[in-house]
């Protein structure tokens, strides 16, 4: 796993086993994502395991004596979606996908597979997930996290939304810009996140200053992330090779900035390269998710913050366009977002290099060549007119600027959920509920939007809808469902391509050392179970309801009714002084996600805050 950098020598893995057992190593183990492959004439000495036991490897070999050695071999997940797009490496027909309505967006998928493919998806009820399918390098370990709503597409393509043909037919009538004189050395920074192109855009200015026999020098501050991570490359461009005295662009000193992602174009690093009336920039404003995602569930994309220290460092000399979403519309992938910025910056004329010079490089390339082209010719077309460029899809990826729901917006899909949930009479307690609290907070606090109720609301609703086996199966079985699958993949579901589904039903699933269940893999024969799963939700609760009995199942009911007690109790004791803590007790459960042991472990922190604030609410007079 190098991150696609050739490995010095030709070990083999066992050659570095027989190596390490020369040197007296007390244990070898070797792990591999492909343990099969070790049989045969590529077989090793020592015991081989699968990745997934690493970590259980890892505690055991800490606590043996003497030197210790794991053999990790696996292909780095960026060098294979490399391979698989230049047709050295045989493309996986199978796809990973997320049914949103199902996900509860714990992150736990995130948790378990630390993979920035898996991103946000703002939906009326809350943040969910969603992969980002032209990203995603099918390492699947994304389906380890503890949910349902994971399927994989078996046989299955993506559908592609079809390329916009005509963007050479519009250059037409478009002038050639004035391109920069090269009196004195001209620096340009390509700021991006890994694995998309941030270095490519490099060597593709390093080849066609190199075609006009132009001096140049490119610098790629990669850090120690391939993919997801910042990088900045440092281009500086000259007359002659002679004029360039140093590689790095100095601070202040940058000429243009193509700014592949908002939140590194907004760095400090980047930032500190810039100044206004000096520095001319394009920024891509798609809503890429940063690796703080990762680890909190409720990150939110900065947008604001973002583009207000951009404006601050360069007053107006910064053109925004969301060259991502662009770059799927016009030509059918995200990947080509980063040429299409490179032609913008070339057309505004903030590239001193020849038309004919950077097509040629393209061309030198060998990779993707007339679709390359095309996004430059797209980027250039954004640059003279976006009037000209065809209407492009709203980012789901982060919270956008909307007007606030109202009460009655909440209280109408909560009626609407809890009633295909269950029935009429269970949508009824719903609202009846709501309705004990807007008349309390209207006598307590009239005029101030209902904050308490609006809370109560989305909060209840997330209770009583919680997700058994009869609404997961609901879920998965639902014609929304399948609409969603159509509008990602080439094809019908079951015709075209195979849907399998990954879960853990308590009464069939084993455990593992943990005590956690393990997820297993259903075909597609589970769909009519589904179907026939929704029709008997009506035994929900009642003594024939056989998922009822578990920790889980008695936790959620029990939580419905301490609720309803905490809306009676409201009802009657709120006042003024006490309505912050109301408003803040009555969004605790909105930290209550996840599944099985995940949900588990965020009730029993649930229950804690609650608990405390019961005790501030009783103590407020």
């Amino acid at each position: 796993m190098t991150g696609g950098q050739p490995v010095d020598g030709v070990l083999t893995v066992p050659q570095i086993v027989d190596q390490l057992k020369a040197e007296a190593v007390a244990e070898i183990l070797v792990v591999s994502d492909e343990p099969e492959k070790y049989r045969g004439s590529y077989a090793v000495s020592v015991p081989v395991h699968h990745r997934d036991e690493l970590e259980a490897i890892q505690l055991r070999l800490r606590d043996t004596a003497g030197v210790t050695v794991i053999v990790y071999d696996q292909t780095c997940a960026t060098e294979k979606r490399r391979r698989r797009k230049r047709g050295l490496m045989v493309d996986v027909k199978r796809r990973a996908y997320i049914n949103p309505a199902v996900c509860e967006g714990c992150g736990d998928c995130s948790v378990a597979s630390g993979c920035v493919s898996v991103e946000p998806l703002e939906t009326p009820l809350g943040t969910k997930r969603q992969i980002n399918q032209n990203s995603c390098n099918k390492d699947f370990s994304c389906l380890k996290g503890f949910c349902p709503s994971f399927v994989t597409i078996e046989g299955g393509e993506l559908r592609r939304p079809e390329g916009k043909a005509g963007a050479r037919d519009i250059l037409g009538d478009i002038p050639d810009p004035v391109l920069p004189s090269l009196e004195q050395p001209f620096g340009v920074v390509v700021a991006g996140i890994g694995g998309t192109g941030v270095v490519t855009i490099g060597a593709l200015m390093g080849m066609a200053a190199h075609l006009e026999s132009k001096g140049i020098t490119v610098l790629d501050q990669t850090g120690l992330a391939q993919k997801g991570g910042a990088v900045m490359s440092h281009i500086q461009i000259a007359a002659r090779p002679e004029d360039i005295h140093a590689t790095r662009i100095a601070v202040a000193e940058t000429a243009t900035l193509i700014g592949c992602d908002e939140i590194v174009a907004a760095s400090n690093d980047v930032l500190s390269r810039v100044k206004a009336g000096l520095t001319k920039a394009v920024i891509n404003t798609a809503l890429t998710p940063a690796a703080e995602f990762l680890s909190n569930p409720d990150w939110k994309f900065p947008k604001t913050t973002a583009e207000g220290n951009i404006q601050q460092a360069l007053g107006d000399d910064c053109d925004y366009i969301d060259a991502t979403s662009l770059a799927e519309t016009v030509m059918g992938d995200s990947i080509f977002a980063n040429p299409l910025m490179l032609g913008y910056a070339w057309q505004k004329g903030w590239v001193p290099l020849s038309y004919q010079a950077l097509i040629r490089a393209i061309e030198l390339n060998g990779v993707a060549v007339d679709k390359n082209i095309d996004a430059f010719e797209w980027g250039r077309v954004a640059a003279h007119d976006r009037g000209l460029l065809p209407e492009v899809e709203s980012d789901t990826r982060a919270v956008q600027w909307v007007e606030p729901e109202t009460l009655d917006d909440v209280v109408a899909r909560g009626v609407a959920l809890l009633t295909e949930y269950q029935d009429e009479g269970y949508a009824k307690r719903y609202t009846d509920a709501v309705e004990k609290v807007r008349c309390a907070e209207d006598k307590v606090a009239p005029n101030r939007g209902a904050p308490l109720s609006i809370a109560v609301a989305r909060n209840l609703m997330k209770l009583m809808a919680y997700k058994d086996e009869y609404e997961v199966a609901r879920l998965h079985a639902s014609p929304v469902f399948q609409q969603q699958l159509e509008q990602q993949f080439a094809g019908k579901p079951g015709k075209d391509y195979q849907v399998h589904f990954h879960m853990a039903p308590p009464l069939i699933s084993k455990k593992d050392a943990n005590g956690h269940l393990i997820k297993r893999r259903f075909g597609p024969w589970m769909l009519p179970m589904f179907k026939l799963l929704a029709k008997m939700k009506f035994l929900r609760g009642s003594v024939l309801d056989v998922f009822s009995h578990t920790d889980e199942r008695r936790q959620e009911r029990q939580w419905i009714n301490d609720y309803l007690a905490f809306v009676e109790e409201v009802s009657h004791s709120l006042t003024r002084e006490r309505l912050e803590i109301a408003i803040a007790r009555a969004e605790v459960p909105q930290n209550i996600r996840g599944f099985g042991h995940v949900k588990e472990r965020n009730m029993v922190a649930a229950r804690t805050r609650w608990q405390v604030l019961k005790q501030d609410y009783d103590g407020k007079a």
